[in-house]
């Protein structure tokens, strides 16, 4: 799948999750805590995909997550891409095929899923302040690349850092309380990085989701649909289907979630 249906499909989750946890767990949330949630899953949502890197010196290529700041993310991935194929070749068993880049690796397992959401959590609670707006402010960037590509290439690199960075620090000021609104930055990147999983797993190439379980003679198994049933990356299906569902979901949760506090705001029962 590619970046901006990841991007979308971790809005619409969210949304659609905060929606739940409202209706039927009685655990309302602010304005501002799901905007920042939806915000925060949908940049997670393209995490997993920093395993494919580009042209660093050229600022060019890999993923849309990589180059959301430039030379600078494209190295990250660049790293991540090595570690990644580096994992692989040490764990692969005898019918494991030989790779030479680790896209759909590491990074699209659960684990890393895991350590992701609880890694935020920790930081968010060990060290409070600046490693909230530092998570914000990457996952805020990465969600601008992907729910609006067209408008982040124009606009270039810099002025999606900037922007990351002036939104991060406002959301940081808006946040709820600590014991209430930075663990659900955490769960917000978990699973973010869930649903990227689950939306390439409708691909043909599917994702290594057992990992770190071996199947036979395999460590790294490919799960993914059929051929028959299997989305391909980029087909109209994708670009055009699934995104207008993904959209009409977002919007449709979210109106759920507005409903009722403008009701109470213009005093109309139901």
């Amino acid at each position: 799948m590619m970046g901006p249906q990841h991007a979308l499909s971790g809005a619409a989750t969210w949304l659609t999750g905060s929606w739940v946890a409202a209706q039927f767990f009685d655990y309302p949330q602010s304005a501002t805590t799901i905007a920042v949630g939806s915000a925060v899953c949908a940049g997670a949502a393209l995490l997993p995909d920093l395993d494919m890197s580009g042209k660093v010196t050229k600022g060019q290529g890999g993923s849309t997550v990589s180059r959301s700041f430039g030379v600078a993310s494209l190295f990250v991935a660049e790293v991540i891409e090595k570690i990644s194929v580096g994992v692989y070749t040490a764990t692969k068993l005898s019918k494991d095929p030989h790779r030479h880049n680790g896209h759909r690796t590491l990074t699209h397992t659960l684990p890393f899923a895991a350590l992701m959401g609880f890694g935020s959590i920790w930081l968010c609670t060990r060290f409070g302040r600046w490693a909230v707006i530092g998570i914000l402010f990457f996952m805020f960037g990465f969600a601008l690349r992907g729910l609006f590509d067209k408008w982040a290439d124009r606009a270039g690199w810099v002025i999606v850092t900037l922007t990351s960075a002036a939104a991060a620090y406002f959301a940081f000021n808006f946040l709820p309380s600590e014991n209430r609104g930075y663990p659900m930055i955490g769960l917000a990147v978990g699973v973010g990085c869930i649903v990227h999983l689950m939306g390439d797993i409708v691909t043909r190439a599917g994702v290594p989701i057992l990992w770190p379980i071996p199947t036979g003679r395999r460590m790294w198994r490919m799960i993914g649909l059929p051929d028959t049933f299997a989305i391909e990356a980029g087909s109209k299906v994708e670009t055009t289907v699934l995104r207008t569902a993904f959209t009409v979901i977002s919007f449709v949760a979210g109106a759920g979630l507005l409903a009722p506090a403008l009701l109470k705001r213009f005093d109309i029962e139901v």
